[in-house]
């Protein structure tokens, strides 16, 4: 049994979709309103049918006013870590410290090369990744002197100005699920940020997961604690009777993610359904019950 400790956040996981626009918005305020920590968007810039994600999340950043908000994840080689950087900045500063990095090593390659962006086999992008996080890192820390210089395979920063500061410290969540992706995640970021129906055997994979990660991080000095474990569930609905993970009665949901907490580490939960009903009631009537009953349990 693992858990690391975190407090407890929940959010939605939205689908960016162009052809309903004002429903997506409506979706984002909804959480909001409703008390809900975090409103996420997939990234798929190559997607016709999506909207631009970083163009939706500055639009949503102004229509909320407390929840934070993120990319889920954001393609990294159609997002250059650099011009990522001060947008992300940029965006944390005009939202009052609410954003944060959800970022992955890219997929769709396809898509991506069709887009213009470099085609890399997936050892390259572990390695993309992490030059990235680096020089996100280093163009936010206003404090060192000096310019930014990184001279990497993939990617390099030539003498870049550091700035502008977040006004809060901006967490790095990395999507990932292979085993170089999971050791990266460890050793430089600041959260694991899976979808569970991608994941090879759903919860049952999070144990395996997540100790690469912890393996990872104590191999860079760090407690695996100083990584949060994130999880998407796309597939949710209230009814009745229970089939499933997040499918059934509120009752079930609050011990299934009271569980996910306590023996898997899990303390981030972003649901999909794109629905009203579902977010509303999703803060209404399990988030609170699931607080109570982890404090009850950790206590």
């Amino acid at each position: 049994m693992t858990d690391y400790g975190h407090d407890l956040l929940f959010g939605t996981f939205v689908t960016p979709a162009a052809g309903s626009a004002q429903h997506v918005v409506d979706l984002a305020i909804t959480a909001d309103r409703a008390g809900l920590d975090l409103v996420t968007f997939q990234d798929h810039p190559y997607q016709p049918a999506y909207l631009d994600t970083w163009t939706l999340l500055s639009y949503v950043a102004a229509r909320t006013e407390r929840v934070r908000l993120s990319g889920n994840v954001l393609s990294l080689p159609l997002r250059p870590p650099a011009v990522l950087a001060r947008a992300a900045a940029s965006l944390d500063v005009l939202s009052g410290g609410r954003f944060e990095l959800g970022i992955g090593a890219g997929a769709f390659w396809d898509g991506i090369a069709a887009m213009g962006g470099r085609r890399l086999s997936a050892g390259q992008g572990v390695v993309a990744l992490g030059e990235a996080i680096a020089i996100i890192r280093d163009l936010w820390d206003t404090e060192a002197r000096g310019v930014l210089r990184h001279d990497g395979r993939y990617y390099t920063a030539a003498g870049a100005k550091r700035g502008p500061r977040p006004v809060h410290d901006i967490r790095i969540w990395v999507g990932a699920y292979k085993p170089k992706m999971l050791a990266l995640t460890g050793a430089v970021g600041d959260g694991w940020l899976p979808t569970v129906e991608y994941l090879p055997r759903g919860v049952d994979s999070l144990p395996e997961h997540n100790a690469r990660i912890d393996e990872a991080a104590v191999g860079a000095g760090r407690s695996p604690a100083e990584v949060r474990r994130l999880l998407n569930v796309m597939n949710v609905e209230f009814s009745p009777t229970g089939r499933g993970l997040l499918t059934g009665p509120p009752a079930q949901w609050v011990e299934q993610l009271a569980d996910l907490t306590l023996t898997h580490g899990v303390t981030a939960f972003l649901i999909g359904g794109d629905d009203h009903g579902i977010t509303e009631r999703f803060a209404a009537e399990v988030v609170p019950a699931v607080r109570e009953l982890v404090e009850r349990e950790r206590g």
